[in-house]
């Protein structure tokens, strides 16, 4: 997979130090080599249930990242009150906490909230200990070719919201924005009564 990234409190110089690197390298090789046959494969075998590429995007990232050691659905907290997904992160390894963020845009600022709370000491007994976080996002390019909502969060409004955020955002955070693929996008058609599916079409055929 093609993306962009945009780097916060200096988080692409941290994550080459020791401490962050090997998964670091891990994480973004992963990304690379992710490919768009991979992902549409992945779309098509959900038979029409999907109307975007986001659940495709995530099982691959899921398969590939737990294959290497990185925790999924990993709990910040270890009080049982706070053990929902609000307050769980989507992957973690060593002092890296991962947000795969396909949701809704109102949920941007606590998906860049979650690395936070991953990273400082809290009053509550913390599961976890990370000290720098990824937000791995659509751009808005992608946005539009993969078949997502228009209410989804992007790469760009990810950018928007570091400025008022930043004296919250305490730690370092690498943003990255996925890009459109080079072979196929996705084009929507109703499949039923208020049901619309995603169907891959090839680019240039």
């Amino acid at each position: 997979m093609k993306y962009k990234t945009l780097s916060f409190r200096h988080a692409d110089v941290i994550l080459r130090e020791p401490g962050f690197a090997q998964e670091s390298e891990e994480l973004l090789s992963v990304l690379s080599t992710i490919t768009d046959q991979e992902i549409m494969d992945q779309h098509e075998s959900y038979s029409g249930s999907q109307k975007s590429l986001s659940r495709a995007i995530n099982d691959k990232l899921k398969h590939y990242l737990t294959d290497h050691g990185w925790a999924a659905e990993s709990p910040i907290f270890q009080d049982t009150r706070y053990s929902g997904e609000k307050w769980r992160l989507d992957f973690a390894k060593g002092l890296i906490s991962v947000e795969v963020a396909f949701n809704h845009g109102e949920a941007t600022a606590w998906n860049l909230l979650k690395p936070v709370l991953a990273s400082e000491l809290n009053h509550v007994e913390k599961a976890i200990q990370t000290q720098a976080g990824v937000i791995i996002t659509c751009t808005e390019a992608l946005k539009a070719e993969g078949g997502f909502d228009s209410a989804v969060g992007t790469f760009e409004k990810f950018i928007d919201y570091l400025k008022p955020l930043g004296s919250v955002l305490t730690v370092p955070i690498l943003l990255i924005g996925l890009e459109p693929f080079n072979t196929f996008y996705i084009q929507h058609r109703q499949a039923g009564p208020r049901k619309k599916t995603g169907d891959v079409v090839m680019k240039g055929g």
